[in-house]
């Protein structure tokens, strides 16, 4: 612990109360989880929709900065809805219409973004309370029941999300899930990353870094339009780590569909977790994020909807770009494309998926 105090209660090294997690909701009890490692890097969690609220790194000075937007509350998340941090599920990016087939059956979900289900709609796994099945200095293991055709899903699904704070400063993610009837799966963590650790500073100098050498372009409601298109000779080129604002200023009309950019690139790293799969620099800090994971796609958001109507921790308003989500997942709507890699789970199968974030320190 910081030993800062706050009412004679110990805050955690990002400035936390963790007393101001302890809630109930759902009838469920919610906490702050505090993971720390040998290098002094804190990562804190709260089982409220298996949330990452304050991620300590060292900058190149040596300094310990937060470099993940959140709230400093329980009722913050609840008064605010959003996916900071978020353990995202039963289906993470956008599924069209709300509606797919599985096995001759027809389900229609959720309508809650431009006539699409988003994030496994208004109720996803973001908004409900996960069993702290496990916790250490450095681990967490949460889990979730969710019910047959909860948010209009079959099956009884049980999932959980493994976070461990390892001492090469990476925090590595599992997430596992079984059903009892067949089903669909596609979970991802969505921290916002700011990695000036200053939310008052926008994304436009971080150097981005995506390996893929194709993407799938969207329509004007953000729903991908089943098209693999190369990133040559595109804004959506980072194959080189490449200025982020650079690219957002360009005139393109995928730009103007998704507001910025918040696209699915299809990973050159075909599944191989040993392969650096994005990055993410900030040269304010020299703070570096590098991606690992054995999904097939990542979604990378650049904060376009972040408009200076919520206050995040300390006190600070998140205004426009000021963070970048990189989601790691099965790419959007793939209930929907057959031709894509699936995310079908069925009884007797184990849905795993693995992502490793990173940090290093660029002198």
């Amino acid at each position: 612990m910081g030993g800062k105090q706050e009412n004679s209660v110990e805050l955690t090294e990002s400035g936390l109360n963790p007393q101001k997690f302890v809630t109930d909701v759902d009838g469920k009890k919610t906490g702050l989880y505090i993971l720390k490692n040998k290098n002094n890097m804190e990562v804190c969690v709260t089982n409220f929709g298996g949330r990452i609220v304050s991620i300590m790194a060292p900058d190149r000075n040596g300094t310990m900065r937060d470099v993940v937007l959140g709230f400093d509350s329980i009722q913050d998340y609840i008064k605010y809805p959003s996916d900071y941090g978020a353990s995202i599920g039963r289906y993470a990016n956008r599924i069209a219409h709300g509606r797919f087939s599985l096995d001759g059956v027809t389900y229609q979900l959720p309508q809650n973004n431009y006539g699409h289900c988003l994030h496994g709609g208004p109720k996803g796994f973001q908004y409900v309370v996960y069993d702290v099945a496990h916790v250490d200095s450095s681990e967490i293991k949460l889990c979730y029941h969710a019910k047959d055709m909860e948010q209009g899903f079959p099956g009884n699904l049980d999932c959980s999300v493994t976070m461990k704070l390892t001492d090469d400063n990476s925090i590595d993610i599992r997430y596992e899930a079984q059903t009892d009837k067949p089903t669909i799966v596609n979970m991802t963590n969505h921290s916002y990353f700011n990695l000036d650790g200053d939310p008052n500073r926008n994304n436009s100098e971080y150097l981005l870094m995506v390996n893929a050498s194709s993407y799938t372009p969207v329509d004007s409601t953000f729903m991908t339009t089943g098209e693999i298109l190369p990133v040559e000779g595109t804004p959506m080129d980072f194959r080189q780590p490449t200025v982020l604002g650079e690219q957002l200023s360009k005139d393109s009309e995928q730009l103007k569909n998704g507001h910025g950019i918040d696209h699915n690139w299809v990973l050159d790293t075909k599944g191989d977790i040993n392969q650096v799969c994005a990055s993410l620099e900030s040269l304010y800090s020299g703070i570096k994020l590098e991606v690992y994971t054995d999904e097939p796609g990542i979604q990378v958001y650049t904060g376009n909807f972040l408009d200076g109507t919520q206050t995040g921790k300390k006190h600070i308003t998140y205004n426009f770009r000021a963070s970048v989500c990189l989601e790691t997942q099965k790419y959007p709507d793939t209930p929907n494309k057959p031709q894509w890699p699936s995310c079908v789970l069925r009884p007797g199968e184990k849905y795993m998926s693995h992502t490793i974030f990173k940090f290093t320190v660029d002198k």
